[in-house]
């Protein structure tokens, strides 16, 4: 079915509008994808935060003219499904991850920064963490001196308390065995 040139017009400013936005552009070749296994992935994109559209190629050009994304223009070519992102890997991750299931979903390239990347590149971004795990990271990272520190004053805190509490028992224990000493007496002499 053909667009009309106020349709195209739409397409064209609603990609760009999402261009202007993302951070990150995936791209990849979903010739013999079932309509299920497409249902899948863009339910899985929506949940992230990633924009995934079947465009015409030459519409998806002009989309990207002008902004970062222009840089892989011309790698626009065959029937591509195009995943746009403000999250920095999440359109690269939910790609990978699905290329990982889907063998007929072949990534073919993508942008992040202005800066083309091939198949590679788009696993390695999927491969980074995400930021609420990047940033978790770094609070652990921080944690980790303050923790070390309160289980080391701990520890004295605690032997402190058992240095002071050695004396307790020390003098507690001459009494205990004096009074055992002076009942067995006794109870020898009970015996006899």
């Amino acid at each position: 079915m053909s667009l009309n040139r106020s349709e195209k017009e739409a397409v064209i400013s609603e990609v760009t509008s999402l261009a202007a936005q993302a951070q990150t552009l995936v791209m990849a070749e979903y010739r013999g994808i079932t309509v299920a296994d497409m249902n899948k992935l863009r339910v899985t994109a929506r949940s992230n935060g990633v924009s995934l559209s079947v465009l015409k190629n030459t519409l998806a050009r002009r989309a990207v003219g002008g902004s970062s994304f222009d840089v892989i223009a011309d790698q626009m070519t065959g029937p591509l499904i195009y995943g746009f992102s403000v999250d920095a890997v999440a359109a690269a991750k939910v790609v990978a991850e699905f290329a990982k299931t889907n063998d007929k979903l072949v990534i073919r390239g993508g942008v992040y920064g202005g800066k083309v990347l091939d198949v590679d590149g788009v696993k390695q971004l999927a491969s980074i963490p995400s930021k609420e795990v990047l940033l978790a990271q770094l609070c652990g990272l921080l944690m980790s001196p303050i923790s070390r520190t309160a289980v080391v004053l701990g520890a004295l805190a605690a032997k402190k308390g058992e240095g002071a509490a050695a004396p307790e028992e020390a003098a507690a224990e001459p009494v205990a065995e004096a009074a055992a000493d002076t009942a067995a007496p006794a109870e020898d002499a009970a015996a006899a």
